[in-house]
């Protein structure tokens, strides 16, 4: 399997020059792959008492972070809504009852941006959609290589101090991935994308609601831990983060094999922990809360 891509952020002495973090994220929509894929909410992860995600001293990521999008493959406008409904609605500024996306992503910044030494900025990360491309075509094939992946992270023309992400369609393969992890960022955290059989997605698709799961995830550590000596547990190279350090709990209550207390759309029956945008409804991971040592959730 080909190892991991380093996060593309530099920092230079002397300078303030910042290049864009590439973050990765893979979409799985196919009911072969999902089936494949359940075991990463199955084996639900729940942190023991003595698990410590601890500061390093490292920086973290502030202030404005824009976030681009390559969409490789086809995807219909309502799956893409599904992902930039959830981007805008991490806003503070996003209506949504509680609990909501926001709120969610304002946790984050409470337990975690407030307490660096070492900031990009001030006031908390505040994330926003900057563009979106679509390669439709495929124009690099329909299976990928991990070393591809920035290459195709450059056409969404990411801005300094962001995030590009590469969504992939049910059809593209990426070697190595949704074996070990269906999501990187710099750090190779790891995060599940595919839901229980008794959990019905929120927005009518599995595939793209454990897309926005791994993306989710996938931010929560970059911002946390972009040059990988943030906020994490155990091993750097591949470090528990914010989010994965709590990979499976959803809502209070959870063990293995059980995702936790969650909120059930009486119209629906869909299983979520967040109001977002337009009325959206997702589902988020926890937080991990590195004062207690317990997995932080909106229910």
């Amino acid at each position: 399997m080909a190892s991991s891509p380093r996060s593309s952020i530099r920092v230079q002495h002397g300078t303030s020059h910042v290049a864009p973090l590439v973050l990765i994220s893979v979409l799985l929509l196919s009911s072969a792959r999902l089936s494949a894929g359940t075991r990463s909410l199955l084996e639900l992860y729940k942190p023991p008492a003595s698990a410590r995600l601890t500061y390093h001293n490292g920086a973290v990521l502030q202030g404005r972070i824009p976030v681009s999008i390559v969409w490789y493959g086809r995807f219909t406008p309502a799956q893409k809504a599904v992902v930039t409904d959830f981007l805008e609605s991490l806003a503070a500024t996003s209506p949504a009852p509680t609990p909501s996306v926001s709120q969610w992503w304002n946790t984050i910044n409470q337990l975690y941006l407030s307490k660096a030494a070492r900031g990009s900025g001030n006031g908390g990360a505040q994330v926003s959609l900057a563009g979106q491309v679509a390669d439709e075509a495929c124009s690099l094939g329909k299976r990928l290589t991990l070393a591809q992946l920035p290459q195709l992270a450059a056409r969404a023309g990411p801005k300094k101090g962001g995030i590009a992400l590469v969504l992939t369609a049910q059809d593209v393969a990426v070697d190595g991935f949704c074996m070990s992890r269906c999501g990187l960022h710099g750090s190779d955290a790891r995060a599940g994308t595919a839901y229980t059989p008794a959990l019905v997605p929120p927005s009518g698709d599995a595939g793209m609601d454990g897309m926005v799961i791994n993306i989710a995830s996938m931010v929560a550590g970059a911002v946390t831990n972009p040059f990988r000596d943030g906020f994490y547990q155990g091993d750097k190279e591949a470090p528990l983060e914010a989010a994965t350090a709590c990979t499976g709990v959803y809502g209070s209550g959870a063990y293995p094999g059980f995702a936790g207390n969650l909120a059930v759309d009486r119209t629906t029956g869909a299983s979520y922990n967040a109001n977002g945008a337009r009325g959206r409804k997702y589902l988020l991971p926890a937080l991990f809360d590195p004062a207690t040592s317990t997995c932080s959730t909106l229910v």
